[in-house]
């Protein structure tokens, strides 16, 4: 966590970095802030700079305030739920057997225990979504490691409140959030790879995006369409 200062109604978090120029990003899907700036940079300079770029950082928070939200799920029959960018019918079957998942055409079959309710369905699905994603993720992993010269040492998938996916460069370890088995695979891909390449580069840097253009040319194109992407219905805290 870095330094927060706050500018009439909006709160930047300042981090010191060793790098030559001041980065600013605002980051999905609360519009948090964040200056990433050179360490022997003032406060006084780094203020300066937010101030001038308030007009920008308001935009980019509207738009992502505009973005569209799923609504809220009760897990019901003919619910919509979405597998890897396409939507799927939900179809709950009570049987006395072992919970389970599975797609049969443009139906989601959930299959669980007979009087099991919304907080059991929803268990259920998130776990079957959970190993969707591992597997997926385990795969794309294994293509790209030869491609750019890393190792993952380990990755975990799991519910995540801020981001898409964060990488540990020290440990070799990329997470990436559960959320990403309801949207389209390239967007998976994009996470995957941006992960990886901090691995490379731990900053947003000038080198970090060049690297990211060298290894995936469209990424900016998959980064904009999963922040397009509904998101889902509770409100994410920063």
């Amino acid at each position: 966590m870095g330094t927060m200062i706050e500018l009439g109604d909006i709160v930047l978090e300042v981090v010191r970095k060793d790098i030559r120029n001041v980065h600013l990003s605002v980051h999905p899907p609360t519009g948090a802030v964040r200056i990433a700036a050179p360490v022997r940079m003032t406060m006084d300079t780094i203020c300066l700079f937010a101030i001038s770029k308030l007009g920008w950082i308001r935009s980019q928070q509207r738009k992502l305030r505009e973005q569209e939200r799923e609504t809220p799920r009760e897990y019901l029959d003919r619910e919509s739920h979405y597998v890897w960018g396409r939507r799927y019918l939900l179809v709950v079957h009570e049987e006395e057997r072992a919970p389970g998942v599975e797609l049969n055409h443009n139906m989601l079959v959930l299959r669980v225990r007979p009087g099991a309710g919304p907080e059991r369905r929803e268990t259920v699905l998130e776990e079957w979504y959970r190993r969707e994603l591992k597997v997926e993720a385990a795969r794309m992993i294994a293509r790209w490691e030869p491609l750019m010269g890393v190792k993952v040492v380990r990755f975990f998938v799991q519910r995540m409140k801020t981001k898409w996916g964060s990488c540990s460069p020290a440990a070799g370890t990329i997470r990436l959030n559960t959320e990403l088995a309801r949207k389209p695979p390239e967007c998976l891909e994009y996470i995957v790879v941006h992960e990886m390449v901090h691995l490379l580069e731990s900053t947003h840097s000038e080198r970090f995006a060049a690297l990211m253009d060298g290894f995936m040319p469209a990424w900016r194109v998959h980064r904009d369409s999963l922040n397009r992407l509904p998101v889902r219905h509770e409100r994410w805290e920063y």
